[in-house]
């Protein structure tokens, strides 16, 4: 008697996602994504506001990365870092400006084609229940197990998936409550890495590790990114100390863009981030 009231309200909740009308579609005229030799990824002066926002969320974004850098995204909670890689994906479509994969609009292409160049990995390591194996295969199918476990050496998961009893075939709970926070975020890293996408966005994937394992994993993941662009979220300034470009955001704006040493000798917003995290003589 008391369950039925409650999954009454469940199954209207449900049906309310369910029916909510798509938004972002794709064009009559849509095209393909070339897959060329490197991937580039552009954002060209990009204005963005959320639905019935007064404000906008990003103004006059411009960068371009190509196969092979590592850009960084620095900034406090709310300056935008999140809202920049979900336009990538086109969860939103822009006010104004243009973002370009392999130099297609991304307004102009298929979003199937579009997501599956791309991975996501969040902060929130999203885990299902079942096996590691299946967890790790859930972006590529056809995975095989010396994939799956060069991955998770990449993502500094290999000691610990080693020792659990049944190894990739080890249980995993709902949403991965069997593990701990650092665990389920190297299990997100290294199902991204197991996937065929040309463009890696790591949003604050690496916020639960300690300051060793983000060394590590960021000096492994280096070669193997060589004809990847990769994009790192962060707010820990040791996380994006090696990008070949660092990007700072405030309120929606970028307040500056340049390697580490430069930002750290001439923007005064980075080194306010400096600053608030440890000595700069520290970094």
């Amino acid at each position: 008697v008391t369950m039925l009231p409650r999954a009454q309200v469940a199954i209207e909740r449900v049906f309310e996602i369910i029916d909510t009308p798509q938004t972002i579609k794709d064009s009559k005229n849509a095209i393909s994504v070339q897959s060329g030799e490197e991937v580039t990824l552009s954002f060209d002066k990009v204005n963005f506001r959320y639905p019935g926002a007064e404000k906008l969320a990003l103004e006059d974004i411009s960068f371009r990365l190509k196969a092979g850098e590592k850009l960084a995204i620095i900034g406090g909670t709310g300056s935008g870092k999140s809202t920049l890689s979900n336009l990538i994906l086109r969860f939103y479509d822009l006010e104004s400006g243009e973002i370009e994969i392999n130099d297609v609009n991304i307004q102009d292409s298929y979003r199937s084609e579009l997501r599956r160049k791309i991975v996501f990995a969040t902060q929130k390591a999203v885990l299902f229940s079942g096996t590691v194996r299946d967890n790790l295969k859930y972006g590529n199918e056809n995975a095989t197990d010396e994939e799956l476990w060069h991955a998770l050496k990449i993502a500094q998961g290999y000691d610990f998936v080693s020792t659990l009893p049944g190894r990739l075939d080890a249980r995993v709970e709902q949403d991965g409550s069997n593990f701990s926070g650092g665990q389920r975020q190297r299990l997100s890293i290294a199902r991204a890495l197991a996937t065929n996408a040309n463009i890696l966005i790591f949003d604050d994937s690496f916020s639960a590790l300690d300051f060793k394992t983000d060394a590590n994993l960021r000096r492994a993941l280096k070669p193997e990114t060589e004809d990847k662009a990769v994009i790192i979220i962060a707010q820990r300034v040791s996380t994006v100390i090696d990008a070949d470009e660092i990007i700072v955001l405030d309120k929606g704006k970028i307040a500056g863009q340049g390697t580490h040493e430069e930002l750290k000798e001439t923007n005064a917003v980075y080194q306010e981030i400096i600053e608030s995290q440890m000595k700069g003589d520290d970094i």
